[in-house]
């Protein structure tokens, strides 16, 4: 068995270590969410919490980890009588990012079920982290459906398998702690919400604190056993502080003073329901406990707020986490000090275990003047532009608004999304088919249709039908999935006017967020000068791109032709690293092409290269002024697409485009 770096050991990252130990003191925190890049520790500090948490008393040789003082009634292993038991290690079950359904909550031997009558249940990984750790790495990368699962245990505190008539149920109460990078996207809202703390952990920019994580971890390697062996005490006194905390927290206790400020808190900063102000009690008992204390002060409350609240004031995947530390201690400061009982209010140093430093800078800070532009003058089109020559400063994009749905025609077999239809495990059935591998979804009709021919032959005396493997079916269903949707955006000079560039990003953002809400993979292709970049390769990460389109300079010629050809050199090596995902090209410009010899027939040629692979395909036109030269439905004629305005986008103004999409695409 690999010896587990020891907790103790990990250098820094006081924010992480402290929410890990709080759950550890009091489960009922409710897990814990690590943001942050990759190479900072995150799995190493999870995985060695493990080796710190008490045995846990189970029954003996029950699956599902039933407690022998007060074992589940319902439990498939059961009956258990009430008693003497075993203890165990704590667990630590991992759950793989491509882990099936049948993994996470188990599966039913569905033959057996139908010719027996007989619940064969295997159990999956939420019987195994029952009591323990269930720990998520890359948890943003997680398929919807498998989210869905998670949400419903964490819930109800139980995980249950149903299929066709057939059911069991098992307790499942699990510390849920995950880990993401948030480049590669964002949690879904309703997941989010069920972390109790979030810690944004990032690499520690002082040289000695650097020098020392990679002495440690070149000694670890080394010698695992032995530089473990070096951090035992400090391991066992953790252990016995976990210990003491958790013994001494029924006693701890929570006055109206420290509850009013945290409803008030959690009110100053606008959070959605009530579940931040339980979690917040949970942690502020915690906090008292793990310092040996029995009252909760005004800096345990503040320190809860630092790691309860900040991934529950996002309204948009756009809005970075974080907190107005001042408006905290502002808060705190006027709720405090009501309730004579109360310890002093007075916000103090962060908490016992860590600060909370490192929190992102607060939404609402100054942003920079997107307004200061040079004065427009005459462009490439003779209307009054920037100038084309050199690059403009980047405009603001304007207030984004809801779209209307853009969907890729036929029937697809990609990822789980919510954009186009596909053939998917989850939806409504729509036929049968023999199983490829391991039956998942029994389609009980065609089953018994295939089995009845057979009974006679078969010799059955019984109830039960005698079926075989070879009578199965699996039910074909229908969904939806997640497109890539590849952004081509047209930065030159003609689009350089302000007015028509925010109007112009703020367009593309209200499209990242529908493709955000719709599950998609997004790319952004920007072309402009004499070239065309790729300012975002393909990722679930839409805030990135957003980002990317915040600071996109303007001016220059319109190398149309270049943004094309660079744009269909994204899709073709992105259709050999995730071939099952279909493409959704959204150009935005206003179809004009300049620079170069034939720059407009160029362009055509580029185009047609879309419509002979069959890629779906819409151009925003952005054309504007009283002359309006259609470019841009050329443009989308020659693309296999269709074309619509700026205006029309809105979702109450397209109702026909999707319509039109597919008809094209015909």
């Amino acid at each position: 068995m690999t010896t587990p770096f020891p907790f103790t050991a990990v250098v820094g990252q006081d924010d992480l270590r402290l929410a890990l130990l709080l759950n550890a003191v009091s489960p009922a925190v409710g897990g814990v969410l690590v943001r942050g890049e990759k190479g900072t520790a995150k799995s190493t500090a999870v995985r060695a919490l493990s080796a710190l948490l008490p045995e846990v008393p189970v029954v003996p040789g029950c699956r599902f980890s039933c407690d022998p003082a007060s074992p589940d009634p319902g439990c498939p292993d059961g009956p258990h009588e009430a008693g003497g038991g075993a203890e165990r290690p704590a667990r630590m079950v991992e759950l793989p990012v491509g882990a099936s359904e049948d993994r996470l909550v188990g599966a039913l031997d569905i033959e057996r079920a139908l010719s027996e009558g007989v619940k064969a249940f295997e159990p999956g990984l939420l019987a195994d982290a029952h009591r323990g750790i269930l720990y998520v790495d890359e948890v943003n990368l997680l398929h919807d459906h498998l989210v869905d699962l998670l949400l419903d245990a964490a819930a109800m505190g139980a995980s249950y398998v149903e299929r066709e008539g057939v059911s069991v149920r098992h307790a499942a109460r699990f510390l849920l702690v995950g880990t993401m990078n948030p480049e590669e996207g964002e949690l879904r809202p309703q997941l989010l919400d069920r972390f109790g703390l979030t810690v944004e952990v990032a690499a520690s920019r002082e040289p000695d604190q650097r020098v020392e994580v990679v002495r440690r971890r070149l000694a670890y390697d080394d010698d695992p056993a032995g530089f473990a062996a070096r951090w035992t005490e400090e391991e066992a006194a953790v252990r016995a502080r976990i210990v003491a905390a958790r013994e001494l927290l029924p006693s701890v206790r929570l006055g109206d003073g420290a509850l009013r400020q945290i409803a008030a808190t959690c009110a100053a900063f606008e959070v959605d329901g009530m579940r931040a102000d339980i979690v917040m009690a949970r942690t502020a008992t915690a906090l008292a406990a793990w310092a040996g204390r029995t009252d909760v002060l005004a800096e345990d409350v503040r320190q809860a707020a630092l790691l309860a609240l900040p991934h529950r004031r996002r309204r948009n995947p756009f809005d970075a986490p974080g907190l107005d530390e001042d408006k905290l201690d502002e808060t705190l400061e006027e709720f405090g000090g009501s309730d004579d009982d109360d310890p002093d209010p007075d916000p103090g140093p962060d908490g016992p275990g860590g600060g909370g430093g490192g929190q992102p800078e607060p939404d609402d800070a100054p942003q920079g003047d997107g307004d200061t532009a040079a004065r427009p003058e005459a462009g490439e089109d003779g209307q009054p532009q920037p100038s084309g020559a050199g690059e403009q400063s980047a405009a603001r994009a304007s207030e984004p608004f809801r779209t209307k749905v853009l969907s890729v025609p036929g029937i697809g077999e990609g990822a789980a999304g919510r954009r186009s239809r596909a053939r998917t495990e989850h939806g409504r059935t729509t036929g049968a088919r023999r199983p490829r591998g391991a039956l998942t979804k029994l389609h009980l009709a065609a089953t018994v249709q295939a089995a009845a021919p057979h009974q006679r032959a078969r010799g059955r005396s019984g109830p039960g039908l005698v079926v075989r493997r070879d009578d199965l079916r699996q039910a074909t269903r229908e969904g939806r999935e997640g497109n890539l949707v590849l952004f081509v955006v047209d930065a030159s000079g003609s689009m350089a006017a302000r007015q028509r560039m925010s109007a112009v990003k703020g367009a593309v953002l209200s499209l990242l967020l529908d493709a955000y809400q719709r599950r998609d993979k997004v790319g952004l292709v920007t072309f402009r000068g004499s070239e065309a970049d790729v300012a975002l390769p393909p990722t679930s990460s839409v805030d990135a791109a957003a980002a990317r389109l915040e600071t996109l300079p303007t001016g220059g010629r319109t190398p149309l032709a270049a943004g094309l050809l660079r744009a269909h050199d994204v899709l073709r090596v992105e259709r050999l690293r995730d071939p099952a995902r279909r493409p959704l090209v959204v150009l935005v410009t206003d179809g004009r092409a300049t620079g170069g010899p034939e720059p407009v027939a160029l362009a055509g040629r580029a185009a047609r290269l879309f419509a002979a692979d069959g890629v779906a395909s819409v151009v925003v036109d952005c054309e504007s002024g009283p002359v309006r030269l259609g470019l841009a439905g050329q443009l989308a004629g020659e693309l296999g697409g269709t074309a619509v305005t700026l205006d029309e986008l809105r979702a109450d103004s397209i109702a026909g485009l999707v319509k039109d999409v597919q008809r094209r695409a015909a």
